[in-house]
């Protein structure tokens, strides 16, 4: 990974811990720290990063907001297909959830609804 921030916020995790990969327009709270890896509209893109932290962590759950499989298939499917037990809420509810990532990985995504909040595992 090659971006020094992200690489220093992942290196914090521990078990339990939540990160939340966000779109370019979802509001993110005062406290978490942020990681903004938004270049441009749609760079990098949700996919792209969501499965580059795939690469990195050990995930054992997430959480997305229901609103997703309607209002944006493509980042449903592409949840559906690395989470089998995908959690959904309604997207106020994912807001409220999110205060609590560290940290907050801003996309460049400009589609709706392309946030997940992942939680970590362990290696062992």
């Amino acid at each position: 990974m090659l971006n020094r921030h992200l690489c220093g916020a992942l290196a914090e995790l521990g078990h339990g811990d939540g990160v939340l990969v966000c779109d370019a327009g979802m509001p993110i709270p005062d406290g978490p720290r942020v990681v903004d890896l938004a270049f441009r509209a749609g760079v990098p893109s949700f996919a792209e990063v969501v499965e580059g932290l795939l690469e990195e962590l050990v995930v054992e759950g997430a959480t997305a907001a229901s609103e997703v499989r309607e209002a944006n298939p493509a980042a449903a499917r592409l949840l559906t297909g690395h989470f089998t037990r995908l959690a959904y809420v309604p997207h106020e509810k994912l807001k409220e959830l999110s205060a609590g990532a560290r940290p907050v990985v801003r996309t460049g995504e400009a589609r709706p609804y392309a946030n997940v909040l992942l939680r970590c595992g362990v290696f062992f």
